[in-house]
């Protein structure tokens, strides 16, 4: 007897035989004499209807009592479907009641906010939008796994406790044992680190990037992929306090090798993504947004335009368009500066190149005009920037002098500034936030309903 999931049971070339479908109804239907149950799994989009009549075993004492939320176990032949939109279906020989829902069941049969749906995280994944947003989630870690395997990346497992800021990266979220209301203090009267738990001030990591390089002056190629934190008080459709992010790094990299390994990764990684969520994406495309395949579609197929930042800015100030934010050199780019350059001028992603070091981090790979970094953004459109990264300095004396220039303090980078002493080689990476790409393949406004439990100010519930 058959223990397929619904997917598996519905990619069958034919029907036949004796199956067991196990989930949760979707949708139940009476008639006269006969029930029918839309039995989904979240293997797919799709559910399977499962047929009974009175000649099923638990009809009048199971199957005529199911309502939507429940659980059942329906044991049946698969035969061929004569209603519209459906290839199989199941002729129940016998349902079973798993798990009761009663009429307090929140998600009836009607349209649900997303609003709301927040509300009941550890139920939205039964619904059609949340459930494939997940299952495009899986798909895309996946693809991304695959993608740096095939290239010969090491998977990196860097910490989540760090003593290390990341260069001033995001506000960050202290890890403490000592007594909040009476913490140990030194003879000055300030709060004894020494006495904490790892002897000194820690926080959740806000990047792999430092750790990730230690790998790569080593392995040559690592990548990380785990989850980051921002202790931001930001609320923003395009903002959590918790995220994961993909932060690969290679040794004997360029600026021009690392933007050729963004356009191949995402490029890779879209493409698995359509070929593995064929019917979760063509829901997207029509019920949230028309243009997500499209969109993904741009990027696979279309050589990405590489344009150095001062010549974007030639090209934004000559636009005559009419921007809410400034532009001009040294400058961050905007989302509508990043939007209209991918989306009116050039048509396809852009990788703007070597920007101003006055708004890059110190770890940036000084260029020999002295005013700009080997850096570079990624845009795309829809969204602007997926993804930054830079070639990291790796001579010994530019470095240091430009930890001292950004007011900061070499000794407190001794092991970083190691990695220059010893052996030290050119080397490049990137950061991606997961969620960010999630979002840009699906089409959802809101970056909270492609994480499973989002994690923003004063909310941690689930």
């Amino acid at each position: 007897m058959a223990t397929d999931s619904i997917r598996g049971m519905l990619a069958r070339e034919r029907a036949g035989g004796e199956v067991v479908v196990r989930g949760w109804l979707r949708t139940v239907r009476h008639g006269k004499g006969v029930s029918f149950l839309d039995v989904s799994d979240g293997s797919c989009m799709d559910g399977l209807q499962v047929v009974a009549n009175d000649q099923t075993t638990g009809f009048e004492d199971v199957v005529r009592g199911l309502a939507t939320g429940c659980s059942v176990e329906a044991r049946g032949e698969l035969v061929d479907s004569p209603g519209k939109g459906q290839r199989y279906e199941v002729h129940a020989q016998e349902v079973v009641l798993v798990g009761e829902a009663g009429d307090d069941y929140p998600l009836q049969k009607k349209r649900h906010s997303f609003e709301f749906l927040r509300t009941i995280a550890h139920l939205r994944p039964r619904t059609n939008t949340i459930g494939a947003v997940l299952r495009v989630r899986n798909a895309a870690a996946m693809a991304i796994h695959d993608f740096f395997q095939r290239e010969e990346f090491l998977y990196l497992h860097t910490p989540i406790v760090t003593a290390s800021d990341a260069e001033g990266a995001g506000e960050m979220f202290r890890v403490t044992t000592l007594p909040l209301g009476d913490p140990p203090r030194d003879e000055g009267g300030r709060v004894d680190d020494a006495q904490d738990f790892f002897g000194r001030p820690t926080f959740l990591t806000v990047s792999g990037q430092l750790e990730a390089e230690i790998g790569a002056l080593a392995l040559s190629r690592v990548y990380t992929f785990g989850p980051t934190f921002r202790a931001e008080n930001s609320n923003t459709a395009r903002h959590l306090a918790e995220f994961w992010m993909i932060e690969p790094e290679a040794a004997f990299y360029t600026l021009d090798d690392l933007a050729d390994l963004a356009e191949r990764f995402l490029k890779s990684v879209f493409q698995d993504v359509l070929d593995r969520c064929e019917d979760d994406m063509a829901f997207f495309a029509k019920r949230i947004e028309s243009e997500a395949i499209t969109r993904m579609r741009t990027v696979i197929d279309e050589p990405f335009e590489r344009i150095p930042y001062r010549e974007v800015v030639s090209i934004l100030e000559g636009s005559g368009q009419s921007f809410e934010f400034p532009v001009g050199f040294g400058l961050d780019l905007q989302s509508e500066h990043e939007r209209w350059l991918t989306e009116q001028h050039v048509g396809r992603p852009v990788v703007v190149t070597d920007w101003p070091a006055s708004i890059k981090a110190f770890y940036m790979y000084r260029n020999d005009d002295q005013e700009t970094v080997a850096a570079m953004d990624v845009l795309v459109g829809g969204v602007g920037e997926i993804i930054g990264g830079s070639q990291r300095e790796h001579r010994l004396d530019v470095l240091e002098r430009t930890i001292r220039a950004q007011g900061l303090e070499p000794d407190d980078y001794w092991w970083y500034l190691d990695l220059r002493r010893f052996g030290s080689v050119p080397h490049a990476g990137f950061g991606l936030g997961f969620e960010r790409i999630v979002q840009f393949m699906t089409g959802m406004a809101n970056i909270r309903d492609v994480i499973p439990f989002p994690r923003v100010p004063g909310q941690a519930e689930f």
